[in-house]
């Protein structure tokens, strides 16, 4: 018996889950197609993987929107050139569901279309993702939850920063892991490589989806991976192309950027006092062309908490509809 199950999963739900879920326990095969729209905020790939996250025995695959929404036979003949056979069972949360599997020939199964076993639908989410976080799974957090993140050269208060600002918010924040792996290979020779800064990177984005998957929907970052390119920048002497390949994997909602008119530090492990404001300039740079939303804080503690609780609780209302 194969089965199929439409929709955008914009994003995916318990909801879509429960349906999947359904489709498989009572198939053979199921293949999931999730509608390709560009004009959807979230890419259909990331959807399918998502999908595939949760559901790592269906076939999800990609189907390209025809814009007729309306129209049960015209997907039907879409749906059946897409997939090359003619599925056994239709399975649908959605009233089109129904019409459309008739249109294909098609026995059809509703599966809790007045969403009484799971109260939640797409719409819902988005318009408010944070109040309805509870529906998401973690694969779906972990790509969603927004991501403020804290950065500055050396001995500019970003760690203070992260923390006052995680702990004014009520989220979880996320240290540098780049500091304690120089603590660490302190106990040997000290010699950094291009091979450090792809792990500190791959480690600093591990422990970010972890706290995201675990977070209400916001969560603040001290350091991420485009951080590190310019760590490896200052060390190495320039970006390496996998350096790349990692950062870009990261997400940020916005950048906090610390100013460097403060007393430099000294606490044992940093060594970049004459590079410090240079360094600075390096950050405003990266930060500006990566295109996320950014500040500069400056002052002391209290004074730059304030600016950074304003314009991440700005950041918060905006994003949290999916548009």
């Amino acid at each position: 018996m194969r089965s199929i199950v439409i929709g955008k999963f914009y994003p995916p739900h318990l909801g879509h889950h429960y349906l999947i879920d359904t489709a498989v326990k009572q198939s053979d095969e199921v293949d999931v197609l999730v509608v390709d729209n560009p004009d959807y905020h979230i890419p259909a790939q990331r959807r399918a993987e998502w999908l595939r996250a949760e559901h790592p025995t269906a076939h999800v695959q990609i189907i390209p929107d025809i814009g007729k929404d309306d129209d049960s036979p015209a997907w039907a003949l879409h749906t059946l050139k897409f997939l090359g056979y003619t599925p056994d069972m239709v399975f649908s949360s959605e009233a089109y569901g129904r019409t459309w599997a008739e249109a294909m020939g098609c026995q059809y199964v509703d599966v809790d279309i007045d969403r009484t076993t799971v109260p939640i639908s797409g719409t819902k989410v988005r318009q408010d993702m944070l109040a309805s976080w509870q529906y998401l799974s973690g694969s779906v957090r972990t790509g969603l939850a927004l991501r403020i993140v804290v950065v500055g050269a050396e001995s500019t208060g970003t760690t203070t920063l992260a923390r006052d600002l995680a702990e004014a918010l009520h989220v979880p924040w996320v240290p540098e892991v780049g500091r304690y792996y120089t603590e660490s290979i302190m106990t040997g020779k000290y010699q950094w490589h291009d091979d450090d800064f792809y792990r500190i990177g791959r480690l600093q984005q591990a422990y970010e989806n972890e706290m995201a998957a675990r977070s209400d929907g916001v969560i603040v970052c001290d350091t991420n991976a485009i951080a590190t390119e310019l760590w490896q920048r200052r060390y190495m002497g320039k970006i390496t192309k996998e350096m790349k390949q990692i950062a870009i994997r990261d997400k940020a909602d916005l950048y906090i950027i610390t100013g460097d008119e403060i007393p430099f530090i000294q606490d044992g492990i940093r060594d970049g006092e004459h590079i410090r404001h240079q360094m600075h300039r390096w950050f405003l740079a990266h930060i500006k062309k990566s295109g996320v939303p950014h500040i500069v804080v400056s002052g002391d503690p209290k004074t730059r908490l304030q600016s950074a609780v304003i314009a991440a609780e700005k950041m918060i209302a905006k994003r949290r509809m999916i548009r």
